[in-house]
């Protein structure tokens, strides 16, 4: 048995023991102090040493999470038996769990696929919107009963708009991932810790809690079924979507309907009430420029595999994609091969001989039609697609282009072009050949030096 397995047996194992020293003793410092910040404690190394997921940020965010969790109750639980007073030190340790926690949840449910900023952002539109919207019709009751100093109003709703956020982050990142068994304990250790805390806090608002309460061990349990759902593989056969775009414009919405509402009526909302309305507006707008910039990266990813880099012309690639449509009209496919380049590039080096392609390339580009492609197809080698019946001109006034020569850093070039010219007739039996006459009557042009050949049954031989 590896090391891991013990370790996420540790937190189980302390969680029972203390479940059943509560159930047939009053709090103790031992029970409280010790052994209940000790089940957090040991589920910090079972989520550290775990595989899964292969991420090391996730685990770190979620280990630093429990771990500012179990030093705020250690000192709430000191405060308890002791009457110290360590509150502010406690709140603050209570309120960096979240973000840390929220972090490491929705990247470890994303870490079978390569998360894109703009998912990250769509999590946390959904759940921003969805905490606003249970701030419309729970929060303002809420607020109404509340009294004492402004501090304790403020936990009394940073707290369960905080809880809400992060139900329903994993919630949003379990319904993109998909409910794998992994997915399932991870949603259901939050859920676990939303509902103790809520709890905790409704007993607390109306001066009913009684510390060392064995609820206070629905804490405990979620922080080992979080260590229990990190260990478990990935699904691989679960979905991961992205989410409809929809969804961020009825959050923005109904984040717009909540503020605007409070511009009405300015004291119908308490104030913390509106700020998930504020940040899913804010969060919507950076959606929308991270998705600009992702649609503008993704096109220039797409042109550039279509792209040949030296010339910037069409590449094989594309040619050969727009051949298979070319085939169903009319026209004429054109090989054409540099005489002498290779001679050239070997005796005056490979700079000279890019840039010899590149010259080539613009000075076929300007006596092609316009509706007319070329590409490079590799080497020295160029293939041009002529819809129409204009293809033997066309290939004529291309060789016509190299009868002066290249003037390259001093030198004086003198360049030719066999071109090898294939007409196509989509009705034809024989259209799927079309590539091969066009290669063999180029090389009838080489050989004669006739510079450009026409293909027909009568010039092209077996031999050729």
């Amino acid at each position: 048995m590896g090391i891991y397995p013990i370790m996420r047996w540790v937190g189980t194992f302390l969680l029972l023991c203390y479940v059943i020293l509560r159930a047939f003793s009053q709090p103790t410092i031992w029970s409280e102090l010790a052994l209940f910040n000790s089940v957090a404690l040991a589920t910090i190394p079972a989520i550290m040493v775990s595989k899964v997921p292969d991420d090391r940020r996730a685990k770190v965010a979620t280990s630093l999470a429990i771990t500012t969790w179990t030093f705020a109750s250690i000192l709430s639980s000191i405060d308890s038996f002791y009457e110290t007073n360590f509150e502010i030190v406690a709140q603050i340790g209570y309120l960096l769990f979240y973000p840390l926690i929220f972090f490491g949840l929705v990247r470890a449910l994303s870490s079978e696929s390569r998360t894109l900023k703009i998912e990250f952002i769509d999590t946390l539109i959904l759940a921003l919107s969805a905490s606003t919207m249970a701030a419309l019709f729970l929060i303002r009751p809420i607020s109404q009963i509340l009294d004492g100093t402004s501090l304790d109003i403020f936990l009394a709703i940073i707290y369960p708009v905080a809880d809400l956020v992060l139900f329903f982050s994993v919630t949003a990142s379990v319904f993109r991932s998909g409910l794998s068994r992994r997915n399932f304990a991870i949603l259901v250790g939050v859920g676990v810790y939303s509902c103790g805390d809520l709890y905790f806090l409704w007993r607390n608002s109306t001066d009913t809690y009684v510390f060392g309460s064995l609820m206070d061990s629905l804490w405990l349990l979620s922080f080992v079924l979080l260590s229990w759902g990190l260990s478990f593989p990935a699904d691989e056969e679960s979905r991961v979507e992205r989410f409809n775009p929809a969804i961020a414009g009825v959050a923005l919405l109904a984040s717009a309907t909540v503020i605007a509402i409070s511009v009405i009526q300015p004291n119908y909302f308490p104030r913390f009430a509106i700020l998930p309305a504020v940040a899913t507006i804010s969060m919507a707008f950076a959606r929308m420029v991270f998705a600009l910039n992702e649609a503008k990266r993704l096109g220039e990813e797409h042109a550039l595999a279509r792209t040949d880099e030296l010339t910037g012309l069409a590449n094989r690639r594309r040619f050969i994609s727009a051949f298979e449509d070319f085939k169903s009209q009319p026209g004429s496919l054109l090989i054409l091969d540099l005489d002498g380049f290779k001679a050239i590039n070997d005796h005056l080096g490979h700079e000279i001989g890019d840039e010899l392609l590149r010259q080539a390339a613009r000075r076929f580009e300007r006596v092609l039609p316009r509706e007319a492609l070329l590409a490079r197809l590799g080497g020295d080698e160029f293939g041009v697609l002529v819809p129409g019946v204009e293809g033997p001109e066309v290939a004529l006034a291309l060789r016509a282009t190299l009868s002066y020569p290249f003037l390259l850093f001093g030198e004086r070039i003198n360049l030719g072009v066999s071109i090898g010219e294939a007409q196509h007739d989509p009705s034809s039996p024989t259209s799927d050949s079309l590539l091969r006459r066009a290669d063999e009557a180029m090389y009838h042009a080489k050989r004669t030096g006739a510079g450009v050949s026409s293909w027909s049954e009568t010039i092209m031989t077996p031999g050729f």
